[in-house]
């Protein structure tokens, strides 16, 4: 064969590809209002353990039966090149499925988008600093009076290339979008102040933007401070896995100080260098998607909301979706205060015209019509409230079944220990089990209690929390249920690790979660005629019942394990003692009680298998 017939060959082969390619993106799948993993499986022609697999991929742990949204959907059909469309005769749009998620684009219409930055870091290192001292000197279309009102975010401009910046509280507020299933942000920046270090907030900042899979971007701050020492606060960044340029790493680290402004051009110049190499791009021609940021209630204007556009561009007379709430766009307002009739993507924008409330981290579409707006918003409502009564706790048992299935290689923990030593003796130990079917990944490990911001991480990245020696946090029990995450106790480091090493294995028994039955706190300590310490306590929450379990907790560790040999209501021995009552507590073999030590009465139940 000429090499004449061979290059026809190849351009005959590279054109059947192509062509294939465009049928398969041109291919229209119709989707219904109600739809499962496993009916989307059949759609897409692939078995459902391939589509639980791929959603995994993304975060998002589900079962063959379990119901799921259309942007749910779009994960696996957009991986596929397959465009989506609702059934008429169920009111829904395709806007639902592929807007913001790249399905759809069509490459000759992509342009370059702003890059989206959320800065995250310790509570006192300069993140708000750092945050004004940009915006006074780098807002985009600079007005006189600079920014006429605070809007959550907004946006920067640097050499002609423009930066949105997402005024957050805090780590949490960003896990707590991202566990709504929107994928916000493009690059973290890490502050860290030079003086002070990593700190334990900052560490926890380090483990969300990690588990977002988001490119860390770091910071140091407070240079102008005669105590910096940027070398120390490097060496710490590397104990994390975070090993800067200057190291012979890939980790870009700035020195700024947001008092006198030192670096901050140095910073906007890496963060447009970052987003260059991401190749953030968006089709402007499509109708627009995006997030909300935040939403209030203004008694003059009604229902407002900061949107992020994604995808897209939103104009002026949009039908728009988010959530349960609809409406049309009457008003946009820019960053800076001014009427704008579009938003183009990867730009924040005030939107006036829901009809309700939308919620923080609600993903936004735009429909064509107000009929569709009305219909999807409902169906929405219906399908949230079908998703809530079907949703269910991700336990550690469940794990060990797609472990075993081969539907998971990997176990994503939350590790909380009484002390520094603990943590570290348990992360290694967790760490070196290798001879398994999966693998430990710990998001994130830090001593103290169980928190909040534990919680959330733990619902965004589909992880189990452990705690050892340690309790919770008032009220992240409650926390923890509403949003489906397990928490297991242990006080005993190898059952511990044997309960990881059997689920890894997936042939983890029938296990006991620990139980809250009522937790009192000591008032003040009495001494009986027999040199025995008697606790006056008030019960907290719950309720006391003689004989239980009682686990003496100071703080956030731990102290003793023990049984209740007295339990009096004034003079009177009393079997239980609810919330609000005052009562006197007798342990056996524990005298050490001070003002202020929390006792906490727990059962063992046993996990259905």
């Amino acid at each position: 064969m000429t090499s004449e017939n061979r290059g026809g060959d190849g351009a005959a082969r590279s054109s059947g590809a192509d062509r294939a390619r465009r049928r398969a993106s041109s291919r229209v799948l119709v989707l219904p209002q109600t739809l499962t993993v496993k009916h989307l499986a059949e759609l897409v022609d692939q078995t459902p353990v391939a589509v639980i697999k791929q959603l995994m991929r993304s975060g998002i742990m589900v079962g063959s039966n379990q119901v799921i949204d259309h942007n749910v959907a779009a994960l696996v059909t957009a991986a596929s090149g397959i465009r989506t469309r609702v059934a008429e005769d169920h009111e829904e749009t395709s806007a639902l499925t592929a807007s913001g998620l790249g399905a759809g684009d069509d490459e000759a219409n992509l342009v370059t988008r702003p890059p989206v930055v959320t800065i995250l870091g310790h509570v006192d290192h300069g993140k708000t600093s750092l945050l004004d001292a940009i915006r006074q000197t780098k807002v985009a279309e600079k007005e006189v009076g600079g920014i006429t009102q605070h809007m959550g975010a907004y946006q920067v401009e640097r050499d002609g290339h423009k930066i949105t910046f997402l005024d957050t509280p805090g780590h949490e507020a960003f896990t707590a979008i991202r566990s709504r299933g929107a994928r916000v942000t493009d690059i973290a920046v890490l502050v860290v102040a030079a003086d002070d270090g990593i700190m334990p907030q900052t560490v926890e900042a380090i483990n969300h933007a990690k588990a977002a899979s988001v490119p860390i971007l770091v910071a140091i701050n407070k240079m102008d401070l005669p105590a910096a020492d940027p070398e120390r606060v490097k060496r710490q960044l590397s104990e994390q896995n975070l090993l800067v340029e200057d190291w012979g790493g890939d980790v870009i680290s700035v020195p700024v100080s947001a008092r006198t402004g030192e670096g901050l051009d140095d910073l906007l110049e890496s963060i447009l260098l970052v987003s260059e190499i991401a190749e953030l791009k968006a089709d402007p021609t499509k109708p627009a998607s995006g997030v909300v940021i935040e939403a209030r209630l203004d008694r003059k204007r009604g229902p407002t909301s900061t949107v992020l556009v994604q995808g897209g561009t939103l104009k002026i007379g949009d039908y728009m979706v988010a959530g349960s709430a609809w409406g049309r766009v009457k008003a946009l307002t820019n960053d800076q205060g001014k009427n704008i009739k579009t938003v183009p993507a990867g730009t924040p924008a005030e939107v006036l015209g829901f009809g309700s409330l939308p919620e923080a981290g609600d993903l936004l579409a735009v429909v064509p019509n107000e009929r569709t707006a009305r219909s999807t918003a409902t169906n929405r409502e219906r399908l949230k409230s079908t998703q809530q009564a079907q949703s269910r706790v991700l336990t550690l048992d469940e794990v060990v079944n797609q472990i075993d299935a081969g539907d998971v290689k990997e176990l994503n923990l939350v590790l909380k220990a009484d002390v520094q030593g603990s943590l570290e003796a348990v992360r290694q130990s967790l760490e070196h089990i290798t001879e398994a079917d999966a693998r430990v990944r710990i998001l994130h490990g830090a001593s103290g209690g169980i928190t909040e911001s534990d919680v959330l991480l733990a619902s965004a990245s589909q992880a189990i929390i452990v705690g050892f020696n340690v309790g919770e946090e008032i009220g992240v029990e409650r926390v923890a249920e509403r949003m489906g995450v397990e928490i297991r106790h242990y006080n005993i480091i190898y059952q511990l690790i044997e309960d990881v090493e059997r689920a890894l294995h997936g042939i983890l028994e029938p296990t006991y979660t620990d139980v809250i039955l009522g937790r009192a706190e000591v008032r003040e300590v009495f001494s009986s005629r027999r040199n025995v310490q008697i606790a006056g306590c008030r019960v907290m929450e719950g309720r006391i019942t003689r004989g239980a379990s009682i686990r003496v907790m100071r703080g956030d560790q731990a102290l003793h394990e023990s049984t209740i040999t007295s339990l009096r209501h004034f003079r009177e021995e009393v079997n239980e003692v609810n919330t609000g009552v005052e009562c006197g507590i007798i342990l056996q073999g524990f005298n050490d009680y001070e003002v202020g030590d929390i006792l906490e009465a727990h059962r063992q139940e046993r996990n259905p298998v």
